[in-house]
């Protein structure tokens, strides 16, 4: 009667074998596609090496990019005015008073100038989409020039 002499699972390649000095077992190396599929899916334990490596990638990435990646945000051309604005609506639209120093328009400008300068003004308090009707120059009790600038979207 012949029978096989194989017991234990060592013989056959199952199972890895045992490392004598250290009782360690010795486990077979894993194919640089198995390791990032492991990262994938996120099979290791808390604590381990990979899944520090995974969460250090991870926070590399959420502080790193938006350094490097131009979202085309810019802030505002518009450096800001200097005075308050006065702002009435009316039936049609908006009455919006400015000082003259804060529109940038020169002497002897044309009509299409004046309107273009008056529009960027009031951009800050209506946005960028509104038609400038119409304007005037207007002088307070103390001298102050300003423009009064009839808008509407």
């Amino acid at each position: 009667m012949a029978s096989s002499s194989h017991t234990g699972a060592a013989s056959t390649g199952t199972t890895p074998a045992a490392n004598h000095q250290t009782g360690a077992i010795a486990r077979p190396r894993r194919s640089f596609g198995q390791i990032l599929g492991s990262y994938f899916y996120w099979t290791y334990p808390r604590g381990s090496f990979h899944y520090d490596v995974m969460v250090t990638l991870i926070l590399l990435f959420i502080f790193v990019t938006p350094h490097l990646w131009d979202f085309g945000a810019k802030p505002s051309t518009i450096a800001g005015t200097g005075h308050p604005f006065q702002v009435v609506a009316n039936g049609r639209g908006v009455i919006i008073t400015v000082q003259a120093s804060d529109v940038r328009v020169a002497p002897g400008a044309s009509n299409q100038e004046v309107k273009r300068a008056l529009r960027k003004a009031i951009e800050p308090v209506t946005g960028d989409d509104v038609f400038v009707e119409r304007w005037e120059t207007v002088t307070d009790a103390q001298g102050n020039v300003s423009w009064r600038v009839w808008a509407h979207r």
